[in-house]
């Protein structure tokens, strides 16, 4: 192929997408065995917590300064043209639990840009101005089907709801047990082993993915967040020890409160489903078939990253959902459709349970210093 030519990415058309066998028997007992864990979890507690990603690192303010003159399959829905807006971004643990942060775990990346125009995906957000990413320190998520997560799902709720305290104690992050634990129960055999990503990385220095496909207007992505600026591609790979329960947070508080960093929002398009498919989001992507290919920059100024005020907004308040968005950015595979379902329902008992409004920001300034 000659330098110049353009790959011929995959359209997003019908049949892109295909439902699996019983997946939405698959989805609903998903759903539910993930409402009982919240209960359980809103009892331990006395608090409704997120049934994933229930430990925040850091809350920060930027902007998102999309490039301009970006190529057409680039130039696509949010990207059509060259714009600021002002963004939230929440740093945080993959389990749906408070768990010191000595315990290793995927982690992941919100980004919630404000002011984009046009109507949203789902009808009940279909007037707000917010779009969201969610995205995690690896580019695969191993249960990349809804029947694997579905079986996972609930081996995780038997050992969350029917094991003693010192057992969940040796569960490293969601989906990942350690040896000791399930020997303790006796079901080794039933729970696939899953090595969190590099987990003694920087957080700071971490490249962070879209679980899975997602539509990017004519065509088929993934998205990623990457460091830009020296300061943050200096911890890429970095290895840290973390000895203090908020040890993460601690580090996020201290790096912004001397400096400021920039990250690059990428694409990787889809060329091929068979190579790049769209309802196994266990399979990495080739990117010597298809590079990230850069959008825009995400810039942060210095400040504090954590203040009692920010917290709760995060932790209470807002959500997010990567289904929160413009229809050309709609999620896509059986372990995108089973979040529908499973975002809503946690969001609103989360909430309701905490006797907090749920906030969809019109304004960078609603998000306290």
């Amino acid at each position: 192929m000659p330098p110049s030519a353009t790959p011929a990415y995959v359209r997003f058309a019908d049949g892109v997408e295909q439902e699996q066998p019983n997946e939405q028997q698959l989805i609903d007992e998903t759903v539910e065995s993930m409402a009982r864990v919240n209960r359980f979890m809103f009892e331990k507690n006395r608090h409704a917590i997120r049934d994933a990603h229930a430990k925040s690192h850091g809350v920060l303010r930027g902007e998102l300064h999309i490039y301009p003159d970006l190529p057409a399959h680039l130039a696509q829905g949010l990207f059509r043209e060259a714009r600021v807006y002002p963004v939230i971004l929440r740093l945080s643990s993959a389990p749906g639990a408070i768990n010191p942060d000595t315990h290793w775990a995927v982690k992941g990346l919100a980004v919630k840009i404000i002011g984009v125009e046009g109507r949203k995906f789902l009808p009940e957000q279909a007037d707000e101005v917010t779009q969201d990413f969610l995205m995690v320190n690896d580019t695969v998520i191993p249960t990349g089907d809804i029947k694997s997560y579905h079986d996972l799902q609930l081996r995780q709720e038997k050992i969350m709801l029917h094991t003693p305290p010192v057992v969940q104690n040796l569960l490293t992050e969601a989906g990942t047990l350690a040896n000791q634990a399930l020997e303790a129960v006796g079901i080794k055999k039933e729970v696939p082993l899953i090595a969190p990503p590099h987990p003694k990385n920087n957080i700071l220095g971490e490249t962070y993915t879209t679980l899975g496909a997602l539509r990017f207007g004519e065509y088929v992505a993934k998205i990623s967040v990457a460091p830009l600026s020296d300061n943050v591609r200096a911890l890429a790979g970095q290895q840290v020890d973390i000895k203090e329960p908020e040890g993460w947070s601690q580090l996020v508080q201290e790096f912004f409160r001397a400096q400021g960093a920039e990250y690059e929002l990428r694409a990787q398009l889809s060329t091929d489903l068979q190579t790049m498919p769209v309802e196994d989001g266990s399979v990495d992507w080739p990117q010597d078939q298809s590079p990230y290919q850069p959008l825009g920059r995400l810039v942060i100024p210095a400040q504090e990253s954590f203040s009692p005020a920010r917290r709760v907004f995060a932790d209470d308040q807002l959500s997010f959902n990567p289904f929160h968005c413009l229809p050309e950015h709609q999620p896509l595979g059986s372990i995108n459709r089973v979040r529908i379902k499973a975002y809503e329902r946690s969001t609103a008992y989360r909430h309701h349970m905490n006797a907090q409004p749920r906030v969809e920001p019109r304004d960078i300034s609603q998000l306290p210093d």
